[in-house]
């Protein structure tokens, strides 16, 4: 099992004689594959992705495929995400054909897929070695080329150092600016004008002409501007791929959290055994200082576990017996038994994995017309260097070729086309770092436009109730009976107060066919016997799910027909912070409000609390939604955040929405953006990130558009030598690259303790 599981991982597996059909065994599929009835779905790292013709020669090649249902590529990230019909087509057939087509697959999660971007840095160094070692050759011939005139030089000795520049500037061409080659003629089969193919045409035609010179033993030759074209622009690319690099960071992290081994405990004993080995049911030891191997409970013992990397928050956790642990969490203190839930891919770190990449592999609005832009401009000025070409040889033909190759080099539209996607990917990465997962990229154009910011309360101000008591004992029941009762049904429970009555559960008193009525309450039988726990109509049965929530959350009543037994009343409690991150929200120049379905009372308090001004109470899920759909009527611009079920159909309608982590699964899925951890600080944080990766995006845009004004009429007026146009066009593109790493940089310099929150606050405004 361990041979298998290091054979998945290893960083040896290229295309020569590999058996792609390993990844068919059932240790690869419980690892890497994620199931959903027949359909399947794997997250890949792919080698060779460099451009939009690479990712369309990928959709292109898959889709043909029997049985492929999906294929998602994400070019900032080198990722692929594969949907097939299981018993149509195999995973191994899959990876068989992209590493035919020239990209190399590796499961996520692998260390072969970790090793990739290794692996690629280093290539990507030696081509930059090798551009500019010899472009500093050719150059020295060149000069002395260019200096034969005033020494009166030997024709025979000019020849010779034209056929030493050839030889020198061979490889240069060959390994060098091989990626542009490859990627134009991608780029060409699909039927498409990608950025690389004016680049490869203008080192062809370079290089073309100098060779034909050289031959011939006349004419202008360009070595030196080929090699300073492809060393300028290497170098571009690879500040750019660092960037794409730094991008992927945050997933390649939570993917690497998962350990390879764990300690399986199997009839008293224990036994090291491969992660891939686990099943759910499984009972696995977990010393001081290990990860947890997969999701699962808390069987034997307390301890503390960091989560850090997944929630973005310094401090540990306590897990006790019951208590839900995530694989790639780390044990802080005490060993403990963990019995095993869900592996591989249905674990909640990969989920989180896959949201992240989904979001990347999901094109922005203002990236796609980016895109289209520089698919229009390639083509424009392909036909306008026809033009200029035609041009100068009617006014000058000597200068003809020069001319038409400075305006194919400076106008090569890199800066264009990596505007968006840098600060986009930059952002992302940047947010997942502080445990914001974003879900919809066109969400941070969204926020940063926000004015208004609308919360729900209880669960999402508050962090659920400290303690339960009995305000009023109308039935028979005893206080025990009816607070052993209400902690039966509040056991399945989501609703932030469910907390409020775990202590008084009892194991004798067990509720079945239990059912929660969002913004109603919760029913079950206990003992044949239904009883219903909420506000006071619902608890009657007087009530519906569509009823406005008029005695909402302020007291809770226990009945079981039309009798009522009890009324509960809760304590809630403020988020740690809470107070801090509202004055961050005000100095951003946000207005806050409160929509909420508890009473007018409750809301109030924590309205007063906060210094919140407006705020809405008794609110249904209709309600809170026709509430925050006539705010956006006057203000577009509106971020709802909430956690609950009640909060969904807000949530989705809202101009941009954020979920809490410990919300339910419909809040999350129906938002922008998931706030992990059991504090809003990180919420200023995505919103002064979103506003720098706005503009950001605007300066770069603006800078490629002010770069190509100047840069074009320059080129075809001839005042612009070709080995100058690559130096201002490389230059643009680092400038864009550069500039976007300032989002990261901002994230660096926030504090991360509540006490600095003044400074941070500072910061982000």
């Amino acid at each position: 099992m361990n041979a298998i599981a290091q054979d998945l991982s290893s960083s040896r597996t290229r295309i020569s004689g590999f058996d792609w059909s390993m990844y068919d065994r059932p240790e690869a599929d419980r690892v890497y594959v994620r199931h959903e009835g027949e359909q399947r779905a794997i997250q890949l790292m792919v080698e060779g992705i460099r451009c939009g013709g690479c990712a369309g020669s990928i959709e292109r090649n898959m889709r043909s495929m029997p049985g492929v249902q999906a294929v998602q590529v994400t070019v900032a990230t080198g990722r692929v995400e594969l949907g097939w019909t299981a018993g149509q087509v195999r995973l191994s057939e899959l990876l068989e054909r992209l590493a035919k087509i020239g990209f190399v697959p590796h499961p996520l999660g692998s260390v072969a897929a970790h090793e990739t971007g290794v692996r690629e840095r280093r290539t990507a160094l030696k081509r930059l070695l090798v551009a500019g070692v010899g472009m500093a050759q050719v150059m020295m011939f060149a000069f002395a080329l260019y200096a034969k005139a005033d020494f009166d030089m030997d024709p025979a000795i000019a020849g010779l150092l034209r056929w030493i520049s050839l030889v020198t500037l061979a490889p240069v061409v060959g390994y060098s600016g091989w990626p542009f080659f490859l990627s134009a003629w991608r780029n060409l089969q699909d039927r498409r004008v990608g950025m690389d193919v004016p680049v490869s045409l203008a080192i062809l035609l370079a290089f073309g002409a100098s060779l034909w010179n050289t031959w011939r033993g006349t004419g202008t030759v360009y070595y030196d501007s080929v090699a300073m074209f492809i060393f300028f622009l290497s170098i571009a690319r690879f500040v750019e791929m660092g960037a794409r690099h730094q991008a992927a960071s945050v997933s390649e992290a939570l993917t690497l959290l998962v350990p390879a081994e764990a300690t399986r405990i199997r009839d008293g004993r224990t036994e090291r055994v491969a992660v891939a080995a686990l099943r759910p049911g499984d009972r696995v030891f977990v010393a001081k200082g290990e990860a947890v191997p997969a999701d699962g409970r808390v069987a034997l013992g307390s301890t503390q576990f960091d989560e850090s990397l997944l929630t973005g928050e310094g401090a540990p956790v306590v897990r006790a017996v019951g208590g839900n642990v995530i694989a790639g969490t780390v044990n802080l203190d005490q060993p403990v038994e963990v019995v095993i839930g869900a592996i591989g891919a249905d674990t909640v770190l990969a989920g989180i994995v896959r949201l992240l990449e989904h979001a990347r592999g999901t094109r922005p609005r203002i990236a796609l017309a980016a895109d289209r832009a520089a698919r229009w401009f390639v083509a424009g000025i392909l036909a306008a260097a026809i033009a200029i070409a035609g041009v100068w040889l009617v006014v000058d033909p000597s200068r003809a070729f020069a001319v038409t190759l400075a305006m194919l080099v400076v106008t090569c539209p890199c800066a264009l086309a990596l505007a968006t996607p840098a600060a986009i990917a930059a952002s992302i990465g940047t947010l997942g770092r502080w445990g914001i997962l974003v879900t919809r990229p066109d969400a941070i154009e969204a926020l940063a436009r926000a004015q208004r910011i609308v919360f729900d309360k209880t669960g999402t101000l508050t962090a659920g109730a400290s303690s339960a008591a009995i305000t009023t004992l109308c039935g028979d029941a005893s206080a025990e009976r009816c607070l052993a009762i209400a902690a039966a049904l509040e056991r399945g429970s989501r609703h932030p107060l469910a907390a409020a009555f775990r202590s008084f559960e009892d194991r004798a008193v067990v509720a079945t066919e239990l059912r929660e009525v969002e913004g109603a309450g919760v029913h079950g039988i206990i003992d044949g016997t239904l009883y219903r726990l909420g506000r006071l109509d619902f608890a009657l049965g007087t009530a519906t799910a569509d009823d406005p929530a008029r005695d909402a959350t302020a007291r809770a009543w226990l009945a079981t027909g039309d009798q009522l037994l009890a009324s509960f009343d809760t304590d809630e409690r403020l988020r740690a912070g809470s107070r801090e991150v509202f004055g961050e929200l005000r100095a951003l120049g946000l207005e806050i409000e409160i929509a909420s379905g508890d009473s007018a009372e409750r809301v109030g308090q924590v309205a007063r609390a906060l210094g919140i001004e407006h705020y809405a109470s008794r609110l249904s899920p209709a309600d809170k939604l026709a509430h925050v759909r006539s705010i956006q009527r006057q203000n577009p611009g509106v971020i709802m955040v909430g956690d609950g079920v009640n909060d969904a159909p807000v949530l989705a309608a809202a101009g941009v929405s954020i979920a809490l982590q410990s919300g339910t699964a419909l809040a999350q899925s129906s938002a922008d953006l998931i706030l992990f951890g059991a504090s809003l600080e990180a919420l200023p944080r995505a919103i002064a990130v979103a506003r720098r990766s706005h503009r950001v995006i605007r300066q770069n845009l603006i800078w490629a558009a002010i770069y190509n004004a100047i840069a074009i009429p320059l080129a075809a007026f001839g005042w612009i030598a070709p080995w100058l146009a690559a130096l201002g066009m490389s230059l643009s593109s680092i400038v864009v690259v550069l500039n976007a790493r300032r989002i990261v940089r901002l994230a660096r310099r926030l504090p991360d303790a509540p006490a600095a929150a003044p400074q941070r606050a500072e910061l982000l405004a």
